[in-house]
């Protein structure tokens, strides 16, 4: 089993900065990819970010490609969401997400654990 928890989420004006954190449990870390999922109200959850297990393959959604960069730091057990520029339209519960799988994948169901999410809010 691996518990995941995000952090860093809150409040922000549009064109503001967040980092959120996803610190994990467990020995195996590095073996796990991890993917970034959002989910705003009356809206499906959709596909943030991934990265893969050594952090040296990263994916974005076409959403947020240049604004946001995923990495991690084995260490540590933790991934980092960085998010500059955000937007109104980045306002959502974001979820980090691992699977027992290196790589990166950008489908839901291919992840095995999920965080409880954190909120992050966009103001105009």
């Amino acid at each position: 089993q691996v518990q995941l928890v995000e952090s860093g989420g809150g409040s922000v004006q549009a064109g503001g900065s967040l980092r959120l954190s996803c610190a994990a449990s467990g020995r195996t870390f590095s073996s796990y990819g991890v993917g970034w999922f959002r989910q705003a109200p009356g809206k499906e959850r959709e596909f943030v970010a991934a990265i893969s297990g050594s952090g040296v393959r990263t994916t974005y959604a076409d959403s947020v490609k240049g604004r946001f960069t995923s990495s991690r730091d084995n260490t540590k057990n933790t991934v980092y969401l960085q998010m500059n520029s955000l937007k109104p339209e980045d306002t959502a519960v974001y979820y980090c997400a691992a699977r027992t799988s290196y790589t990166v994948s950008y489908y839901s169901r291919e992840y095995d654990y999920w965080g409880p999410g954190t909120q992050v809010t966009v103001s105009s």
